[in-house]
């Protein structure tokens, strides 16, 4: 399997693609101030404790008050090979007003706030150390026998003190035992300058934050697996080069610079791609098509067989549809980042062998994901429910907000989004061989996007030399603009014109 990996920022955004033989796998976009929540550790203090929940409430210094369970004796860990601490331990007894550092474990969602736990765990390319923690556990992925038990001998010497454990990543097999030693006494030091760190803090400090997106995604992929590393920005190309050439696994020749005059990513068509991972149908080659509905509780799925007709008999034409189906399903949940219950409704078969097919082929492919995935048999409905674990956001979040109109029942675009194809646009208006762009834009927008210097970095890099002028209009919608390109030395321009800064 080719696969080709795409990192960008502009917006005040960083945005990772994974395209897997010419089909997007993964699409993230993260704010850079912001960054990702989850692995981030605070110091936080209990703001009101639930007997009846055995849960307790934390402020953390975030938008909302954080959850802890006060029965967690550990990390769930379940997608690991290891023996478990003994579960018998004491329930933390939590009261109002206490202070401890917790780690977020899963993002706010709607009215909920961030989840936490008090086991912290610091993750490298080949460990996860748990400083915390009596575990030793080693990734299901690696099923040479005499190899698991090498790694798993070596991360139990590296253990110096008692309820403290490690993780034997996917990678580590692609290490040598002086370079997991190095990784261990690492992951260590920044362990011991935390507790450093939160002796001094206050409530709500950010005690330790993960790396950012085009590191993780960097972090927590194969070096020999990557065919290509497409980076469309120059101080993200240059941090990029020193990761890479600290890793030693991926050669410095599959890090390109794209220099095009156009968007990177849309030049290699991903952004369409990751606008149809938030709508919610997705057509099959076959012309058959997937519906997904996102409610509170689960996603569901239901498949269509549309225009394809089959040729030989109707259970035949259902059996090829859901077959395809289940494949789409497995790329489509680790695109959108679908977490949660999952409950596919596929179309009914009668024959139990195609029952089963199907679902053995769902199997397969979900066993690709990064995400633990448990899927249950097929009913007699044929519906098959599948749980997975969300790991971040949902490309939703990032590419649509809800519609302000019609109480949460609907969306419109988020900034972001008219921001990037507003950018696109002027790119491409460039490229032609313009050297001024007239933008006629929603006034609102057009306020965010000089008072927030959305622009900035182009503004002071590849747009130096060009001329940008932006007219506001209170009755234009949100994502509606215009892009005009001109050439004169003067340009005759209404009063409410706007210069990019």
């Amino acid at each position: 399997m080719k696969k080709e990996l795409f990192f960008d920022r502009y917006c005040g955004q960083q945005f990772a693609a994974l395209v897997e033989d010419g089909k997007l796998a993964e699409f993230s976009a993260e704010n850079e101030r912001r960054g990702e929540m989850v692995g981030n550790i605070y110091k936080g203090r209990v703001t009101n404790v639930l007997a009846g929940m055995n849960a307790a409430f934390l402020s953390c210094g975030l938008a909302r008050n954080c959850y802890l369970s006060m029965e967690e004796t550990y990390t769930d860990y379940t997608k690991y090979d290891g023996t478990l601490v003994e579960t018998n331990a004491k329930p933390l007894g939590l009261k109002e007003g206490d202070e401890l550092i917790v780690q977020v474990t899963k993002t706010s969602r709607g009215n909920k706030g961030a989840k936490v736990t008090t086991h912290l765990s610091f993750v490298g390319k080949c460990l996860i150390y748990l400083p915390q923690t009596d575990f030793l556990g080693i990734s299901r992925k690696i099923t040479d026998e005499e190899e698991r038990g090498k790694l798993l001998k070596i991360a139990d010497k590296m253990r110096t003190r008692q309820n403290e454990g490690f993780i034997v990543r996917t990678q580590a097999p692609f290490a040598t035992q002086k370079q997991l030693k190095a990784e261990a006494a690492y992951l260590k030091k920044l362990y011991a300058h935390m507790c450093e760190t939160a002796k001094e803090a206050s409530v709500g400090a950010l005690l330790y934050e993960d790396e950012d997106l085009p590191t993780r995604m960097l972090r927590d992929s194969f070096g020999e697996d990557i065919a290509a590393i497409h980076v469309g920005d120059d101080e993200l190309f240059k941090r990029l080069q020193k990761l890479v050439a600290l890793r030693k696994d991926i050669s410095e020749r599959k890090l390109v610079k794209y220099t095009g005059a156009r968007s990177m990513m849309n030049e290699y068509g991903i952004i369409p791609l990751a606008y149809d991972a938030v709508r919610p149908t997705a057509a099959l080659e076959s012309g058959g098509y997937l519906v997904f509905d996102h409610t509170e509780a689960m996603t569901v799925v239901d498949v269509n067989s549309g225009s394809y007709i089959g040729g030989t008999s109707l259970e035949e034409t259902v059996f090829a549809v859901n077959l395809e189906a289940a494949r789409e399903i497995a790329r489509q949940v680790r695109l959108r980042n679908v977490g949660g219950i999952v409950v596919v409704d596929f179309i009914d078969m009668a024959d139990e062998a195609h029952k089963a097919a199907v679902t053995e082929e769902l199997k397969r492919c979900l066993a690709r994901d990064k995400a633990k995935c448990n899927v249950l048999p097929m009913s007699e409905f044929c519906l098959v429910q599948f749980t997975r674990k969300r790991v971040g956001s949902e490309a939703l979040s990032f590419l649509v907000k809800p519609c302000p109109h019609c109480e949460g029942n609907g969306h419109v675009h988020e900034d972001i989004f008219v921001f990037t194809h507003l950018r696109d646009a002027l790119l491409d208006c460039f490229a032609e061989g313009h050297t001024s762009a007239i933008v006629d834009l929603n006034e609102g927008i057009m306020r965010k996007i000089l008072s927030e210097g959305v622009f900035s970095i182009e503004a002071r890099s590849r747009w130096k030399d060009k001329r940008v002028y932006f007219i506001g209009h209170k009755t234009y919608k949100e994502e509606y603009f215009t892009v005009r390109g001109e050439n004169a030395d003067i340009l005759q321009l209404p009063d409410k014109a706007q210069i990019l800064y």
